[in-house]
């Protein structure tokens, strides 16, 4: 029996991190990693690498450049003609960076003498990990510490039955061969919008169909009145309050039946279905029955705050457990519990852990929505500086947007940050890091920001706080 410090289960965003981290203290660590290619190669990554994060990213970011050399460069006095994407010279670019970084993870494996096992494994009782490699060998590994990191999957729904062909999940979206003419995606929350722009930008006519009545309801609601505007701007058939309640396949075509928010049935026809209700934690076969790990009402692994499980030594990650299911959010929580293992007494602060959706324009958030904030019965000020004001977005041709800055009324300190607008990803983690050192308005408002840049958005939305935006009328205080 092989005898380790820590076994990590699951090499995405949240084990390898974890494993990484563990290794650089000084800790004997393996990681088991279950994802392998189609050929059967066993591959790094979890679902962030392979089918998530990175893959989707490149998507967007080609269809982004495609859509701007058909649609936006005449502005800047540049004539294209003739203009043709190829979609399998796409994937294969998004197939290459996958490549380059899941091989990089098995690099920094090696480089600090982490363990890389391929395989699945399941929790035991005692801290014991059940190995079974790719080709069916079983080996028990003895762990002082056990991290579970095993991610999540998407959520099926039995009224929309994924067949990888017409209707296909979050995962089938990105290998999607040719650009359907009309492409149905239920679900208009993070995942469902990103692939309905990858597919828009090339050609789709989009409806997406989401159940809830609120746009993004789980963000700050001005933004997310703002977001659908752009987005519905740019050609994107948001329905709202659309349940789906079946889908029929006929000849080449799925028809979709949707029960709309006054209660009647319609029926649209779509070339292409993507199924984007969400993410539930994947568990099927990673904790044995006497294992003693608990699960929460959710579903989810049950853990504290410093995301130990209810057995002592074994500890939960990532989408596995509470909160949302972000790949950063999963990384910090990797680096935590290796220090603890290791005698640190790191700790995550999570309320500042930023949101992004990567569309274009980019959607973020951190801390506090003001419904929140109002809901808590603090005072509060608003301050908002839109990007068409901002002489760099206007240089860029990039003006849609807003930034808002939310503060308590009378410390000043920053409780929240939402933006829709050009690289709001990179604009809101400005804010993150001062509230992480618990910034105030006036402190953002001092703070000497480079010109022309679009983090002088950020600056006037702070000064904006307190009435003193400059490049914006202010709102008079009462």
């Amino acid at each position: 029996m092989s005898s380790y410090d820590v076994v990590v289960i699951g090499s995405g965003p949240a084990g390898y991190v974890a494993a990484i981290r563990a290794a650089q203290l000084g800790l004997s660590v393996a990681c088991i990693e279950k994802w392998r290619t189609a050929d059967g190669r066993g591959i790094n990554g979890g679902t962030c690498l392979n089918v998530g994060c990175i893959p989707s990213k490149a998507l967007l970011d080609s269809s982004h450049r495609y859509h701007d050399t058909r649609e936006e460069l005449a502005v800047h006095g540049i004539s294209t003609s003739a203009v043709k994407i190829d979609i399998a010279e796409m994937m294969a670019r998004k197939d290459k960076i996958v490549g380059q970084l899941t091989g990089g993870i098995g690099q920094l494996f090696k480089a600090n003498g982490v363990s890389g096992l391929f395989g699945t494994g399941k929790l035991l009782a005692n801290r014991q990990v059940e190995y079974t490699d790719h080709d069916g060998k079983i080996s028990v590994l003895d762990a002082a510490h056990v991290i579970l990191a095993t991610g999540s999957l998407p959520i099926d729904i039995p009224a929309a039955p994924v067949d990888d062909k017409l209707i296909v999940d979050s995962t089938g979206a990105l290998e999607i061969a040719s650009v359907p003419k009309r492409l149905g995606v239920i679900g208009a929350g993070v995942i469902g919008l990103e692939l309905g722009s990858v597919w828009g930008r090339l050609g789709s006519d989009v409806v997406l169909l989401e159940a809830l009545e609120d746009f993004l309801a789980i963000m700050d609601k001005a933004i997310a009145r703002e977001t659908k505007k752009i987005f519905t701007k740019q050609g994107l058939d948001i329905r709202l309050g659309a349940r789906v309640v079946g889908t029929q396949i006929k000849g080449k075509k799925v028809h979709v039946t949707y029960q709309s928010k006054d209660g009647t049935e319609q029926v649209e026809i779509f070339d292409k279905l993507i199924v984007c209700v969400g993410r539930k934690p994947f568990i099927d076969g990673v904790l044995a029955p006497d294992s003693g790990v608990q699960l929460d009402e959710r579903g989810t692994v049950a853990v504290n705050q410093q995301c130990e499980t209810s057995v002592p030594g074994v500890y939960a990650v990532g989408d596995m457990v509470r909160g949302p299911m972000l790949a950063h959010k999963g990384s910090e929580e990797g680096v935590m519990v290796a220090e603890r293992i290791a005698g640190h007494s790191a700790q995550i602060n999570y309320d500042i852990v930023p949101n992004v959706i990567y569309t274009h324009p980019e959607v973020a958030s951190v801390g506090l929505t003001e419904e929140q904030v109002k809901a808590s019965g603090d005072a509060y000020n608003v301050g908002t500086f839109p990007f068409a004001a901002s002489g760099r977005a206007l240089a860029a041709n990039d003006t849609d947007g807003m930034v808002k800055i939310i503060a308590h009324a009378d410390s000043d300190r920053i409780l929240g940050c939402h933006i829709v607008g050009p690289s709001a990803a990179d604009l809101v983690q400005q804010v993150a890091i001062a509230m992480e050192f618990g910034s105030s308005a006036e402190d953002l408002g001092m703070t000497v920001f480079g010109h022309p840049t679009l983090s002088e958005t950020v600056h006037e939305a702070a000064l904006a706080v307190n009435g003193n935006a400059i490049h914006k009328a202010n709102r008079k205080r009462k």
